[in-house]
């Protein structure tokens, strides 16, 4: 059970199970306990047969949880044995029951659950990981004193965590000797080192073994490996990545890299040589220039593999999975989202880790950008490509999913923001707000707020980012007309001549160009502001706006729009959005 050297609460497990497989009754540990599933005997005491999903027993669970949790290295629970050791099993399915215990403790928490057969019995091990945020159960917090649940103040369970967790499990001794470091992942990482480029990172690359190694920050104090530097040099017995490459979905697997006892920088590499050579080059012309990208971003790529690693939860036993999929890349990793990050503010949340040392260590080796850069980079290189942005989401609360979708470059787009001046291919928030506009044909504060994960005013600022930018002499966007006093400021649409341009470089590229209709961008701009005139549409439009009372008459005649004036017409006459 233990991942490298030294783990406490998996030494405590072994001794607990293998005194159970021999008949015997073991004390109940402060990092271990077992649990009788609820619900499994009758009333004279009989064992009832058990079912794949029971929701009595996940809330009998869901505070013993929350108590391990809460424990200063977290703690493990065997369901499926009696308080006088009887091992009675249980039959409830380990993925229901991970997400059904994430969904009561308020999407807060994450466990690692897996079968174990016990003289033929299964059982299930239940690992809780220690808890960033006390978990409350019933708005109490409870941790564990000797084998007992005790409740503990939210002030007293901050100072004592302080106290005792000044670490992150990455960061701790593994026990596993530096001369264990596989030969291939030292010269792995001298490679990512020269690759680099930069002075320092080349002389750090021709450093002896030991010196590299602890430069490096992988050697705990004690002399050993840390836990991410063991992961990173000697690796684990089972693979910690799994890459499956199909040229379409439902196709057979092309190649899969799925390696066992190699060291997770050797699984790094197999799996960056793999995903390049499914990965082709687009050739793209400018003039008498010819450029060249990726079909997926190569940078964007690496970072959601790596991330999917950095971030990801250890216990857990799973691989992270690639799945590369056409021009399509999908990352899942073990672990819900940590310390506050969710999806609607990864972009801008202040950098945060489960394996800071790890992470480190992968920024040191150049393998990964350093914390808070990462997340960025992947979307600024998506965006540059034409490509959507990346989805990066939540699995039921136990996996993270991140999506590049790159069925092919914009040429056009790519073209089009080059001559785009000032140059914003490096500012992410104004690159996005841009991509925004040329989607939507326009856009306000409070339009871009979530999109770019920032308050109105915050939007407001980057919206006249925008105001500014020209494309050949000549401004890209302007303030729409006729928004009414209390609208958000500034509204800013595309202009014909910038939009026509894109829509003509993307026609020359060969691709199939897709516009909105006048009726889609009305609809758009109705439902979120909640009205609508032809002043609008037609600033929206560049065209005048006496010929555009067709398309909104069209939209009322449909039950989307109503009239503010019955008899439809004067000045500051404009329709209600009502669909």
């Amino acid at each position: 059970m233990t991942v490298f050297g030294i783990d406490p609460v998996a030494d405590q497990l072994d001794e607990v199970l293998t005194a159970l497989d021999e008949g015997r009754l073991p004390a109940e540990r402060r990092q271990v306990d077992f649990k009788e599933e609820t619900g499994r005997r009758g009333r004279g005491g009989e064992i009832l047969p058990g079912e794949d999903q029971s929701d009595a027993a996940a809330t009998a669970l869901a505070p013993e949880v929350a108590c391990m949790a809460n424990t200063p290295g977290g703690g493990a629970l065997i369901l499926g044995v009696a308080d006088d050791g009887t091992v009675i099993g249980t039959a409830l399915n380990e993925d229901w029951l991970q997400v059904r215990l994430y969904q009561l403790l308020q999407q807060a928490y994450t466990t690692s659950i897996h079968p174990v057969m016990i003289r033929g019995v299964r059982v299930l091990v239940i690992r809780c990981p220690p808890a960033v945020e006390p978990i409350r159960w019933k708005n109490r917090i409870t941790w564990r004193v000797g084998d007992q649940c005790q409740d503990i103040d939210s002030a007293s369970w901050h100072e004592r965590r302080a106290f005792s967790w000044g670490f992150d499990w990455s960061a701790q001794s593994s026990g596993v000797a530096v001369d264990r470091a596989q030969p291939v992942a030292i010269q792995i990482a001298r490679d990512f080192l020269e690759a680099a480029g930069d002075a320092r990172s080349e002389e750090l690359a021709q450093a002896p073994q030991v010196d590299l190694l602890r430069r490096l920050g992988a050697v705990h104090d004690d002399g050993t490996f840390t836990n991410a530097g063991a992961l990173l040099f000697v690796g684990r017995a089972t693979p910690a990545l799994d890459y499956m490459r199909r040229p379409a979905a439902g196709a057979d697997t092309q190649e899969r890299v799925n390696i066992e006892g190699r060291s997770l920088l050797e699984e790094l590499a197999a799996v960056f040589t793999a995903a390049r050579s499914y990965n082709p080059e687009i050739h793209l012309m400018k003039g008498l220039v010819i450029g060249r990208t990726r079909a997926v971003p190569e940078r964007a790529l690496r970072e959601a593999i790596v991330n999917g690693l950095a971030h990801r939860e250890w216990i857990d036993t799973r691989p992270t999975t690639v799945e590369h999929i056409g021009r399509t890349v999908r990352v899942t990793s073990p672990g819900g989202f940590f310390g506050g990050v969710r999806p609607e503010n990864i972009i801008n949340h202040p950098p945060v880790s489960r394996n800071k040392d790890l992470s480190q260590l992968l920024a040191t080796l150049r393998i990964a950008e350093r914390q808070g850069v990462g997340v960025d980079r992947m979307f600024g290189d998506m965006i540059r490509a034409g490509h959507p942005i990346p989805v990066i989401d939540e699995v039921d609360g136990v996996m993270v999913r991140t999506v590049l979708a790159a069925e092919r470059a914009d040429e056009g787009w790519i073209r089009w923001l080059g001559d785009i001046t000032p140059d914003i291919r490096s500012d992410l928030r104004a690159l996005m707000a841009l991509h925004r506009l040329c989607q939507k044909r326009w856009t306000d504060p409070e339009d871009l707020a979530p999109v770019l994960q920032l308050t109105v005013e915050e939007a407001r600022q980057t919206v006249q980012q925008l105001a500014v930018l020209e494309l050949a002499g000549e401004r890209v966007c302007h303030e729409i007309e006729g928004l009414p006093v209390q609208a958000p400021r500034p509204g800013v649409a595309l202009n014909a001549e910038a939009y026509g341009g894109l829509v003509e470089l993307r026609q020359e590229s060969g691709a199939v160009v897709s516009e909105p209709s006048r009726e889609e961008i009305a609809v758009d701009y109705a439902q979120q502001k909640g009205r609508i005139s032809t002043t609008e549409l037609g600033s929206i439009l560049g065209v005048h706006p006496t010929n555009l009372g067709r398309v909104l008459r069209s939209l009322e005649s449909q039950g989307l729009l109503t009239p503010s004036r019955s008899n439809r017409r004067g000045a500051g006459f404009f329709y209600h959005w009502a669909g």
